[in-house]
């Protein structure tokens, strides 16, 4: 398993040794920075430091996010890419936490929108507006192809229908297997409609937890901090078919998701699970070759992005110079030592494509 950033660590403390309060605005912090790995974001020290300092009760979160936004207005200089990402994880971050911590809530389309605004205000030039353009995403959990997302000009019909079918359900009477069953199905098709050009499934996520609250449940827990790029592979799971390749939408993934978070199981949830050609048979082999073949070693920093490309295929050199804490330069020498052992491999282009782990 990864090794965890070095700030995060602290955040353990405060849920299990203090009064609910902190307890409270620590989740909200975890939840906001751990969903910013679902676009393989990294928030900075900076933003960690002004969590703390608003959870031992020294600022608001509304004073919070102004220090983030002031932080970065203060910038004089030009950010590059790397920066450009980090400001995103931070603001987006702090508006997370800000939004999650607040108890309004208005079950509606407009509420939706209005969360990705809020969000992604001057970050998208789009923020809080339904996109006007049909998309397309290539998935690794789908070996490179994508959902069939809503088309752009029926967003707002699509939307108003979903919205209208949950507000009319009746959950009076339901077993919760069978609650669970539906949020899966609500939730699954709300992502798929896909309202927002970029941030959708952070929006969807943040609006997921508060429709929970409002139904009753307590989600402070940290299932979305740890498992949102699994989350979000299993949303896709839930909306992807392929029947020339006998494949057919599968929300297996998703519900297990919401039985840790609602029924309080311990289902694993892994991203290979969620890979189209995942097999238990085909793993169970893989892991006797990797127990027999003692003779591939590997350094600390290699080991550290193995893990890191099994949580995120996606994942940049930047990112992982950033995330384990050592120079873009060595995360290139390492990634080259591992491809030239035949552990790793770049599939696709270099701006689109993705890591492979091959079979050892």
């Amino acid at each position: 398993m990864a090794e965890k950033n070095p700030y995060e660590l602290d955040f353990e403390k405060y849920i299990r040794n203090t009064e609910p309060a902190k307890k409270d605005k620590t989740y909200a912090w975890t939840t906001a920075i751990g969903l910013q790995q679902v676009d393989g974001l990294t928030p900075s020290k900076y933003l960690f430091d002004t969590a703390k300092r608003n959870i031992e009760g020294e600022i608001t979160f509304d004073e919070a996010k102004s220090l983030i936004d002031t932080y970065y207005e203060s910038k004089t200089e030009r950010l590059d890419t790397s920066e450009e990402r980090t400001e995103e994880a931070d603001k987006v971050a702090s508006r997370i936490a800000q939004i999650i911590s607040e108890k309004s809530f208005n079950f509606s389309p407009s509420h939706l929108i209005a969360i990705h605004g809020r969000l992604f205000e001057g970050i998208f030039k789009f923020a809080g507006k339904l996109r006007d353009y049909d998309i397309s995403k290539r998935e690794w959990v789908l070996d490179g192809d994508t959902v069939m997302y809503g088309a752009a000009f029926e967003l707002k019909m699509a939307l108003d229908y979903d919205f209208e079918q949950e507000r009319n359900f009746n959950y009076k009477n339901l077993s919760i297997e069978e609650i669970v069953k539906h949020i899966t199905f609500f939730v699954s098709r709300l992502w798929q409609i896909h309202a927002f050009g970029e941030g959708n499934t952070r929006t969807t996520a943040v609006f997921t937890i508060k429709y929970l609250r409002s139904l009753g449940f307590n989600v402070n827990n940290d299932i979305f901090a740890e498992n949102s790029w699994y989350f979000r592979n299993a949303l896709v799971r839930a909306n992807y078919n392929n029947l020339q390749k006998g494949i057919q939408e599968n929300p297996e993934f998703l519900e297990r998701f919401f039985r840790n978070l609602l029924m309080g199981e311990h289902n694993e949830l892994k991203n290979r699970y969620c890979h189209i050609k995942y097999s238990k048979q085909a793993e169970k082999k893989v892991t006797q070759k990797v127990t027999v073949n003692v003779t591939v070693k590997f350094t600390a920093n290699q080991k550290k992005i193995l893990e890191e490309i099994k949580k995120n295929q996606f994942v940049t050199q930047e990112e992982l110079a950033e995330i384990i804490g050592i120079t873009r330069k060595s995360i290139n020498e390492n990634m080259k030592k591992l491809q030239s052992m035949n552990i790793i491999e770049r599939v696709g282009a270099d701006k689109n494509g993705y890591w492979k782990i091959s079979e050892l």
